[in-house]
C-alpha cells in the first residue's frame, strides 16, 4: 500500500483483555495543489492519485472541462523536501494549456487550508463555489434504473474498498454503469478527495462529461459533493446516508438525481425520480 497506510502501536483491551500489538491506519497528509506555480489550495488527503486529484479538484471548479486538452502538465514540485532533504511528493503543480484562461485565484482558493472532512471551509461564501456547469444534465439520460439495481450499489461499493478493509477509516465514491457495472472506485480519508480522484481520473481519459454514469458514495451527500457530480455531467448521485438541504436544491435546480439513505432495499428519492423505474406502491 506505500503510503496509503502506515504502522502505529496501539493498546487493544478486548472482553477484559490487554495486548499490544501494530494497528494499521490509513494515512493523511497535506497536498498543495498550485495552478501555474501560483499557491491555491491544500486539502488533507490520503496519498496517491495525486494527479487525478487536482484535476478532479479543476474540474469541480470550472476551470478546466477536460485533463488531455486543458492541461499542458502536472508535476510534483521538486523544492517540497522534508528535513532530510527528499521529496515529500505533496505539492503538485497543474500547468494550464495555452487556450485555457487564467482564472483569478482570489476566486478559488480556499484560504490556503481545507479539511478532509470539509471541502468547503475557508470559502469566502456559497455563492462562490456555485459555479456554472459545462454541461446541461440530460433530462433523458439515463432512464429506466431500477430500484433493485440501487439497492446493490452500496454492497458493491463496500466489497470493492480494499484498504477499508485493513484500515476502517476511509470514505469510498465509485462510478456504475446504468447497468450496474462498476466502472471505477477510489478511496480517501476525505470524502470530497475520492470524488475528485474519481473525476480527475474521468478527465485524464478525455471522459467527460459522465452522461451515463451513477455516482456511489459511502457517507452523506453534502451540497459540494452534488456540486461536484453536476460539474462532471454525472446525472445521478447515490449515497448511503442523509443529504443536505443544498443538496437537494441544486439537485432540484439542475436535474440532478439524488438518492439518499441506500440501504438495501431502502432508499429516499430527494430529486430527479423520473430517471427511475419505481415500483407501483400504495404510499
Amino acid at each position: 500500500m506505500g503510503r496509503v497506510t502506515t504502522r502505529r502501536p496501539v493498546v487493544r483491551v478486548r472482553e477484559g483483555a490487554v495486548s499490544t500489538r501494530p494497528d494499521t491506519l490509513v494515512a493523511e497528509e497535506p497536498l498543495e495543489i498550485r495552478l501555474d506555480g501560483k499557491p491555491l489550495a491544500v486539502t488533507m488527503r490520503t496519498p496517491g492519485d495525486d494527479f487525478a486529484l487536482a484535476a478532479g479538484f479543476l474540474v469541480s471548479e470550472g476551470v478546466i472541462g477536460s485533463a488531455d486538452q486543458d492541461i499542458a502538465a502536472i508535476v510534483y514540485c521538486d523544492s517540497a523536501r522534508d528535513e532530510d532533504g527528499a521529496s515529500t511528493y505533496n505539492t503538485v503543480d497543474v500547468r494550464l494549456a495555452p487556450h485555457v484562461p487564467a482564472p483569478e485565484i482570489g476566486t478559488l482558493e480556499r484560504n490556503v487550508y481545507t479539511t478532509s472532512s470539509c471541502g468547503l471551509c475557508g470559502k469566502a461564501s456559497l455563492e462562490a463555489v456555485r459555479t456554472t456547469a459545462r454541461w446541461k444534465l440530460d433530462g433523458d439520460r439515463p432512464r429506466g434504473i431500477s430500484t433493485e439495481l440501487l439497492a446493490r450499489l452500496p454492497d458493491r461499493l463496500r466489497g470493492a474498498q480494499r484498504v477499508f478493509d485493513r484500515t476502517g477509516g476511509l470514505h469510498a465514491a465509485a462510478l456504475f454503469s446504468p447497468t450496474g457495472e462498476l466502472l471505477d472506485i477510489r478511496e480517501d480519508v476525505g470524502r470530497h478527495n475520492a470524488v475528485d480522484k474519481l473525476v480527475g481520473r474521468a478527465a485524464q481519459r478525455g471522459a467527460l462529461p459522465l452522461r451515463d454514469a451513477l455516482l456511489m458514495v459511502s457517507g452523506r451527500a453534502s451540497f459540494e459533493l452534488a456540486q461536484k457530480a453536476v460539474m462532471a455531467g454525472i446525472p445521478v448521485l447515490a449515497a448511503v446516508s442523509a443529504p443536505s438541504s443544498l443538496a437537494v436544491d441544486l439537485a432540484e435546480e439542475t436535474g440532478l438525481t439524488l438518492i439518499g439513505f441506500l440501504r438495501g432495499t431502502s432508499m429516499n428519492i430527494y430529486a430527479g425520480s423520473h430517471r427511475l423505474d419505481l415500483p407501483v406502491g400504495t404510499g
